[in-house]
């Protein structure tokens, strides 16, 4: 991809996060996407140093080589918080918006935008109070037992009694959003765009699906590393502390 002599349109095809730096110039990638950068700048008198910097800035993939078996509970909480409730919370605005988009422009002749937007508020809505949740309670529990382990120091007890509680009501609410986003596959067609879809559908769908990606590697931190690891850490203070 050559961001200098490539067509918008083009661009946003070959990497959709670029999406977000034009939407955020005010650029039109969809029914204006055969423009270079530099002739839509000039028409909108910006500058265009400052897009070719955003998009080559951008980061590339993660080769999936990390062993977050190998991290300690409080680095892991900050992990999950900085990388993953930090992604979704950037993301959720831009795909409402498209999504918004979608089903006023297209919903006549496909209805079924109208229940993706629908299904996609409501998670955005409910991940927002789960990760207050995580953030304000069950977080700085965990790391309070890490520091209590490692400073052999006495653990208060929590409010909610033991961290199984809140731990339960995450994996709850874990579950939710995988069917929710089951079913948001399903009507997408595992997120394949119509035959007619423009670049908003298509760039809409492309990141539906990333962040999807992104919820499952989210929850398995959680449900498969993060919990365990926290109600047997508690096990142990609660032992020694007996």
């Amino acid at each position: 991809m050559n961001v200098r002599t490539d067509f918008i349109g083009d661009i946003v095809g070959k990497d959709f996060r670029t999406a977000a730096i034009f939407k955020q110039n005010g650029i039109d990638f969809c029914c204006k996407g055969g423009r270079t950068i530099d002739e839509a700048c000039e028409s909108k008198k910006l500058n265009p140093e400052s897009i070719y910097k955003a998009i080559e800035a951008l980061p590339g993939k993660q080769n999936g080589t990390i062993d977050f078996n190998v991290f300690p509970l409080d680095l892991l909480t900050d992990y999950i918080e900085k990388t993953h409730h930090r992604y979704a919370d950037d993301k959720i605005p831009i795909l409402q918006g498209f999504l918004e988009k979608l089903a006023r422009v297209h919903g006549e002749r496909h209805p079924e935008l109208f229940k993706i937007r629908d299904l996609f508020n409501d998670s955005a809505q409910d991940l927002a109070m789960h990760f207050k949740k995580e953030e304000l309670i069950l977080f700085p529990f965990i790391r309070n037992m890490v520091k209590a382990n490692l400073t052999q120091t006495g653990l208060a007890a929590p409010t909610f009694g033991t961290v199984d509680n809140p731990i339960s009501m995450m994996k709850d609410d874990h579950t939710v959003e995988g069917d929710r986003f089951a079913k948001i596959a399903e009507l997408t067609s595992n997120y394949t765009p119509p035959a007619d879809a423009c670049n908003t559908y298509k760039v809409a769908f492309a990141m539906l699906e990333e962040f999807e990606n992104d919820l499952h590697t989210h929850i398995h931190l959680e449900n498969n590393i993060l919990f365990p690891k926290a109600i047997q850490l508690e096990s142990e203070i609660r032992t020694v502390q007996a």
